[in-house]
């Protein structure tokens, strides 16, 4: 495995900039952020630390020759948008951006993209998943086309009152990965596996490794905290009393995950994904965030 972190943490840092202060930190990989150029949607989205759009030969060129410089891999190239959204304005460019990026992966000697499913939050899962048959099998295909892996991150996105009540990401539990999986049974369409998804929705973030194996294609590090004196007071419907924090700081059980994805066969990417704020919104704190971060989990790399 390979201990790495997603880029849109340092999203005030140049590309160059961010390859040399994850070299100089001994990380072996990073996930850099393909936005498209422009205003972020949401929190940690937005960045673009390699621009995919009008990718020329010689750009794709000089982008590998840097990171090779470097001496830091890409695990991933990282887009997040909602492309079963119930907005055509945001959905359809948000698909067209993520056919560049599927595009644009081997060009830059990249063999996964990691992304979300998406879906209408006004809608049951159940009913998003016939929207889902409409547009994802195209793009596994347009996948396989170019030899490169799709990792579907397993994240709700129901954080805010735009997203409640459903979330803006239908793929979120193992009954939902068996059904997609089902439906689309292509080796090039898998799981970003994000171990503190499952802490918030109280679901074993350990347990399901061993049935989805074959789809591990990446892994995010990141923990969740639990006000337990909040949940009790507002219930699980509520918002508020779950917090993203550093890898051990939560409830995580590192061991057992880890464990877990060796005795799976897991030698892919592992990725801290930083969204805790204890640290403060300076690029000081969040670098201090991965340094720490690292140190929790270096251990069993």
């Amino acid at each position: 495995m390979q201990l790495g972190f997603v880029t849109a943490i340092l999203h005030d840092l140049p590309f160059d900039e961010v390859l040399a202060f994850a070299a100089g930190e001994g990380f072996a990989t990073v996930e850099p952020m393909c936005w498209p150029v422009g205003r972020a949607e949401r929190k940690y989205a937005g960045v673009t630390h390699i621009d995919v759009t009008d990718l020329t030969s010689d750009r794709a060129d000089d982008v590998r020759a840097r990171v090779e410089r470097a001496g830091v891999q890409l695990s991933a190239l990282g887009y997040y948008p909602n492309v079963l959204s119930d907005d055509e304005a945001h959905a359809l460019p948000a698909l067209a951006h993520l056919r560049a990026v599927i595009a644009a992966a081997p060009r830059l000697g990249v063999s996964t993209v990691t992304t979300f499913i998406g879906a209408d939050h006004h809608e049951h899962p159940d009913d998003n998943f016939a929207r889902f048959l409409e547009v994802w099998p195209d793009l596994v295909r347009l996948a396989e086309q170019h030899a490169v892996r799709i990792a579907i991150e397993n994240c709700p996105m129901l954080f805010t009152r735009d997203e409640w009540p459903a979330g803006k990401n239908m793929a979120y539990s193992p009954a939902i990965w068996r059904k997609m999986f089902s439906a689309i049974p292509s080796s090039y369409f898998g799981l970003n596996y994000d171990p503190s998804h499952m802490i918030w929705q109280f679901m074993d973030h350990v347990a399901p490794i061993a049935e989805f194996k074959d789809r591990l294609f990446h892994v995010h590090a990141k923990d969740t905290a639990i006000n337990r004196r909040k949940l009790n007071d507002t219930g699980i419907l509520a918002q508020g009393w779950q917090t993203p924090v550093i890898p051990g700081r939560g409830e995580v059980d590192w061991e057992g995950f880890f464990d877990a994805l060796q005795t799976a066969g897991y030698d892919g990417p592992v990725c801290i994904e930083v969204e805790d704020d204890t640290f403060g919104k300076t690029l000081d704190g969040r670098q201090r965030a991965l340094r720490e971060s690292r140190r929790a989990l270096e251990g069993y790399f």
